[in-house]
This record gives structure tokens, sequence and C-alpha cells, in this order.
């Protein structure tokens, strides 16, 4: 695989450079897709006839998916052609988005929602594994950390957008654009990725090698733990934020907008300080902001404008943290990157769906000042596993 990644870096570096931009554009609209329904669950509730809590099993269901998604698609597609594969799962999502604008109940939703996250469990990892193949060894850190770049946007740039798009157009105007816009990006991984990038066929052996890795197991748990606390709140963020501090719907977008920045800002600090600080420092600098963010969103409940400074905090280390994760377990086992990226993704939907279903239980018990402490004991927890995780 390094030989490929050799003759692939020092053969084409512009069409490197363009495949790089594809897979971010391919990035952002997975992230988007897989965190819509948390930009609009309101709305969602609100054209269905349903309860909120109703609404937000699309995110719960959806993360059971791409949990067990993600592992056994790394495993059966590992040594197919990348190009092939990432268009196709970029297609497919689109496709989902385009049945999902005219799905008439929760239940044809939350079908359509299953098959379109099992696309998008294929792309995120596959394409961390992909761009560590058209790069030299020593820039797979920061090209991974660029790639995810898009899900930092998705946040940044398309949750408000979703937010105030569902308020205004309708949730199923969102689905349209999501639609159209997961088309583009598969026309775009399909002219700039190279043909022919394939890693090894993975043996069932090859998981047992994963697990038996203390690093590789620990840094998993960290990102599992970590996600279960972010989604606590996230998944109910436009409802927590009108519940606490009685925000308006543009408040909420503008909230979604700060975090979202922020994160983007955080990944792109990330990707230049990783060169300086290493990838274990870096990442415990992105877990320490996720922290004291965290814990100042839960502090400062009621106060809206102390609660967009803690966001803010917690914003600039959500997606670098996970960038980090990446890149750590691709310079663990580099034979095995793709899939250790995929255990990674899996562990991100274990928290995403236990994350999003311990918030509903808190806020259907009107629980909504607690949902930011328990929020930011989970981080604090993961940030731990991450210390534990410190060069000998």
């Amino acid at each position: 695989m390094s030989e490929l990644a050799g003759r692939a870096a020092s053969a084409a570096p512009g069409s490197t450079r363009f495949a790089a931009f594809a897979l971010l554009f391919g990035n952002f609209f997975i992230g988007l897709s897989i965190l819509a329904p948390a930009g609009m669950v309101r709305d969602l509730a609100a054209g269905l006839g349903v309860p909120v809590t109703r609404a937000a099993l699309l995110i719960t269901a959806g993360a059971v998916v791409l949990c067990i998604g993600s592992p056994l698609v790394a495993w059966a597609t590992n040594g197919l052609d990348r190009r092939r594969l990432l268009a196709a799962s970029l297609a497919m999502l689109a496709a989902g988005h385009a049945g999902s604008a005219f799905a008439p109940d929760l239940t044809v939703l939350m079908v359509l929602r299953l098959v379109s996250m099992a696309a998008a469990a294929i792309f995120t990892p596959q394409a961390a594994s992909t761009i560590a193949m058209m790069v030299p060894e020593k820039e797979r850190p920061g090209a991974i950390s660029f790639i995810f770049l898009g899900w930092s946007l998705s946040v940044a740039a398309g949750l408000p957008l979703v937010a105030w798009g569902a308020a205004h157009f309708g949730w199923r105007s969102v689905h349209v654009a999501l639609g159209l816009g997961a088309a583009v990006a598969a026309l775009l991984v399909w002219l700039t990725v190279p043909r022919g990038l394939r890693a090894p066929a993975m043996s069932l052996s090859s998981w047992g090698t994963l697990v038996s890795s203390r690093l590789v197991v620990l840094l998993v748990a960290a990102t599992a733990i970590s996600a279960a606390g972010q989604f606590v709140v996230f998944t109910f963020l436009g409802p927590l934020l009108a519940g606490l501090a009685a925000a308006t719907a543009n408040e909420i977008a503008a909230m979604f907008a700060v975090f979202g920045v922020s994160g983007f800002l955080g990944n792109l600090g990330a990707t230049r300080l990783v060169g300086r600080l290493g990838v274990y420092r870096t990442s415990l600098l992105c877990f320490g902001l996720m922290v004291a963010g965290a814990f100042g969103f839960a502090a400062s409940a009621g106060l809206f404008a102390v609660m967009v400074v803690g966001g803010t905090l917690w914003g600039l280390g959500f997606a670098s943290s996970n960038s980090m994760q990446q890149a750590r377990l691709a310079a663990t086992v580099p034979p095995l990157a793709g899939a250790a990226i995929a255990l990674n993704s899996s562990a991100i939907y274990v928290g995403q769906a236990a994350g999003s279903a311990l918030g509903g239980v808190l806020f259907d018990a009107g629980r909504l000042a607690a949902m930011g402490f328990v929020a930011a004991a989970l981080i604090l927890a993961a940030t731990a596993v991450v210390y534990a995780t410190r060069p000998r």
C-alpha cells in the first residue's frame, strides 16, 4: 500500500489536491446528512405530527445503522476500487434524500433514513484511508485532517442553513437540497479520485489484530464516550435552547453557526498545529477545549450570550478531536488504517445513539439543565481515556 501511495503522490500532486477537495466536499454532505435531523427536529415533529423525542429517533436509529455498517462495510469492501465505492455511496445517499422529500409519514421517512445511513456508513472511513494511500506517510495526519474539514463545514455552514431552511421552507425542501448536493459530490469524486486505489482484502483475523491493540481499543473507547456526551445535548440543541433561554429560531440557527464555525476553525488550527505539537498533544488540547466548553455551556444555562461562549469553546474541539483520533489510528496500524478508522466511525455512532437516547430520557423528564452537566461529565471521562494513551 505504501508503494502505491508513493506513486500516486509523486505522479500527480495536482490531481491529489483536487481529489482531496472532492473528498472534503463529500464529507460535507455525509456529515450534514447524518446531523440534519438535529437541525430541524422541531420542524420534523410539527410537520409529521409527532413529539420531538419521536422525531429524534431518526438520529438514534440512523446511528445504529452507521455503527453496525461502518466496520462491516470496511471488511466487505476493503479490496474494491475506491473511486467506484465512494462515488456509489454518495449516489445512494442522494437517492435516499430524494425519496425522503416525499415521505408521507415518520415510518416511511425512518425506512429511507436507514437506507441513506447505510450508504453514508461507507464514505468517511474509506475516504480517510483513500487519501492516506495518495500521500506520503509524513503527510497523512494533515491530509486526513484536511478532508475531515468537510465535517466541520457541515456543522459550521450546513446545520445553520438546515435550521433556517427548515423553518422558512420546510424540511422536505431541505432533503431536496441535500440530495442535489450529494449527487454533485458523487460526480466530483468520480472525476478526481484515481482509478485502481485498493487496499489489501481483509481477513477476519485482521479484526483480531485491531482489538488486541491496547492503543486502538482506548482511542475507540474515547471516541464513543465523547460522542455520547456531545449528542446528549446536540440532538436536542434547538428545543434545549428554547426551553432554557427562550431562544428564537434565528438565535438557534446562530448557535448552530457559532458551534460550526468554531468547529471549522478548530479543525483548521489542529491541521496546522499537529506538525509542531505532535498528534497526541494536539488531540489532548482538542479534548480539553471540549471539556471547558461543555462545562461553560452547562453552568450558564439560561444566559444565552454566555452559552454561546461555551458553545464556541466546545466547537473548537468538536471536529478537530476526531480528526486527531483518525490520524492516530491510521499511524498505529497503517496496513489496517481503513478498518481502524471504520471502527472509530462506528464508535462515533455508538456514542451518537447512546447520547441521543440518554438525552431523550432527560428531555422527557424535564431535566433540561442537567443535560449539559451530563454531557460535560462524559466528555471529561473521554479526555481521561485519551490521557491514558500518552506516548511512553
